[in-house]
C-alpha cells in the first residue's frame, strides 16, 4: 500500500514557519503586504482568493482586496498594477487568473513588477530559473518539491517524467527537477505511447488537466505519484488527474486530491511574499 503524501500536514508547517519567521520581521519593522486581485467573481478563483486571505492572516501578512467587475477595462487593471508596482508598501501582487477574455493574461502578467511577482508567472522569474539564477518560482512546482523533500523522496539521480507541458505547472516543474538533478522527461498530448513512456518513471508528476486520466497501465512498481489536477467528478467529488484507488497498490507514495498539492500552492505563494519582503530589506 503506498504512503499517502499528506499535502494539508506540510503546508501547515510551511505556515507555521513563516508565521514566526514573519513576527521576527515585523519585530524589526519589517511589515508584509500583498495585494490580491480579482476581476469578474469566478466562483473557483473566489474560493481560491478567499484561501490566501485567510493564510495571510494566520501567517500575519496584510493582504489588500481588490475586488473589481467583470467589466472592467484592460487599461483599468494595467493601471492598477502599476499603482501597485509604484507603492512602497506592498510586496506581491497577485492577479487571480483566468481573467475575462477581453483582457489579454500574457499582457497583464508582464506588467507586473518582476521584484513583486510572487506568483512566478513573470518572463523574468521563468527565465531566472532556466538558468539557475534567484526569482521567484511558481507557486505549484515549488510546492511539489517541498512535498517530495519534506516527505524524504530522494530526487537526485531518479527518472522523473511529468505529463503537461504547460507555463504554469509542466515547464517549471522539469526545470526545477533538473535543478535537484533528476533526469527528467516532458510528455503532452502529442507524446506517442504515453503509457510506456509515463511506466519509466520513478516520480511521476501528472498536471494533464484530464480527470482519473492516469490509471495502473501508466504506472512502474514503486513509482511516486505528484497528481496536480484538480477536477469535480459525475458525484460532484473532488478528483485528480489520476485514479487514485486505481493505482495505489502500485506506488510507493502518492499525493491525494484533495489534500495533496492544493495546499501546497499556497504555502509556496506566503513563502514568495516572505521571500520578497526579505529580498527589499
Amino acid at each position: 500500500m503506498a504512503f499517502i503524501i499528506d499535502g494539508k500536514k506540510i503546508s501547515a508547517e510551511i505556515k507555521d514557519e513563516l508565521r514566526i519567521k514573519v513576527t521576527k520581521l515585523n519585530e524589526e519593522g519589517v511589515n508584509i503586504t500583498l495585494a490580491v486581485v480579482q476581476v469578474g467573481n469566478d466562483p473557483a478563483s473566489s474560493v481560491y482568493v478567499g484561501n490566501k486571505k485567510k493564510a495571510c492572516e494566520y501567517i500575519g501578512i496584510h493582504s489588500l482586496s481588490y475586488e473589481l467587475p467583470e467589466q472592467t477595462t484592460q487599461e483599468e487593471l494595467l493601471a492598477l498594477v502599476e499603482r501597485l508596482n509604484s507603492d512602497p508598501e506592498v510586496n506581491g501582487i497577485l492577479v487571480q487568473l483566468p481573467l475575462p477574455s477581453h483582457i489579454d493574461e500574457d499582457l497583464v502578467i508582464q506588467t507586473i513588477s518582476p521584484a513583486k511577482d510572487v506568483d512566478g508567472f513573470h518572463p523574468q522569474s521563468v527565465g531566472a530559473l532556466s538558468i539557475g539564477q534567484k526569482g521567484f518560482v511558481s507557486c505549484t512546482p515549488a510546492g511539489v518539491i517541498e512535498l517530495l523533500k519534506r516527505s524524504g523522496i530522494e530526487i537526485e539521480g531518479k527518472e522523473c517524467v511529468i505529463i503537461g507541458r504547460s507555463n504554469i505547472v509542466g515547464k517549471p516543474m522539469a526545470l526545477l527537477m533538473l535543478r535537484e538533478n533528476a533526469t527528467v522527461t516532458v510528455c503532452h498530448s502529442r507524446t506517442k505511447n504515453l503509457n510506456e513512456v509515463a511506466k519509466r518513471a520513478d516520480i511521476l508528476i501528472v498536471a494533464i488537466g484530464k480527470p482519473l486520466f492516469v490509471n495502473k497501465d501508466f504506472v512502474k512498481e514503486g513509482a511516486v505519484i505528484i497528481d496536480v489536477g484538480m477536477h469535480r467528478n459525475a458525484n460532484n467529488k473532488l478528483c485528480g488527474d489520476v485514479d487514485f484507488e486505481n493505482v495505489l497498490e502500485h506506488a510507493s507514495a502518492i499525493t491525494p486530491v484533495p489534500g495533496g498539492v492544493g495546499p501546497m500552492t499556497i504555502a509556496m505563494l506566503m513563502n514568495n511574499c516572505v521571500e520578497s519582503a526579505v529580498r527589499k530589506n
